[in-house]
């Protein structure tokens, strides 16, 4: 947690997301078929949902450490991450939709990667429920871990997997169409695009660390 307390990496995440917020909207892109400048997206969308997976690791991790050690600062840092996991992956449908609007014709279609980020998102959310239905703390903490781990599990052949398997999917790299690194030969989507993964990240691990500070002051909790 001494981590957190450290200052140059929020300054590297609020530069970064500027970089990507005046990158991804000014800089210049590949000029493709269909897509046009709704590729500035990829700075936003797929980013997003990298983010959104390194967040989602580390809760899964904390919960083991929880389940470890009963630490409930663990618990309550799985469940942070977790929640500003579950915003990044909103974040990252929503772009999403507006990007198969421009580009498919349709706000969602039915394409097996939508449809598993979906019920993956959904999984989560049920997360959030089953912390909110139990009361005792050191249960809750114990059972939501033990979910938190298989949501995980769950999340990953949901969006990694299955869609590769499908035949009939829109997704770049899905379905038997080529991916991103197939069209973008001068990589001028890559000076925006990485920074982008790490300054989103940067920023979610910032928020979360905001709300477990909180919450081990309101809680009374010490560092063991």
């Amino acid at each position: 947690m001494k981590f957190f307390k450290k200052s140059w990496w929020k300054i590297l995440a609020i530069i970064l997301v500027f970089y990507t917020l005046i990158g991804g909207l000014l800089m210049d892109v590949p000029r493709l078929a269909i897509l046009n400048e709704t590729i500035r997206n990829l700075y936003f969308h797929v980013t997003m949902w990298f983010s959104m997976m390194i967040l989602l690791l580390t809760s899964m991790i904390l919960s083991i450490k929880y389940l470890k050690s009963r630490n409930p600062l663990h618990d309550i840092g799985a469940c942070e991450f977790a929640n500003i996991g579950i915003h990044f992956g909103i974040l990252g449908l929503a772009t999403g939709s507006i990007w198969a609007k421009f580009t498919w014709g349709a706000w969602w279609v039915n394409d097996p990667q939508l449809n598993s980020a979906a019920i993956g998102m959904l999984i989560y959310l049920a997360y959030a429920v089953l912390r909110s239905s139990i009361e005792d703390e050191q249960k809750k903490g114990t059972i939501s871990a033990v979910y938190n781990i298989f949501a995980f599990a769950a999340l990953v052949p949901l969006l990694f997997v299955l869609p590769r398997m499908a035949e009939n999917s829109l997704h770049p790299g899905k379905g038997g169409n080529p991916g991103f690194n197939a069209y973008d030969l001068d990589s001028k989507l890559r000076i925006v695009f990485y920074p982008a993964i790490i300054g989103w990240t940067l920023l979610g691990i910032w928020i979360a660390s905001l709300r477990i500070r909180t919450r081990k002051l309101i809680n009374k909790i010490e560092e063991v």
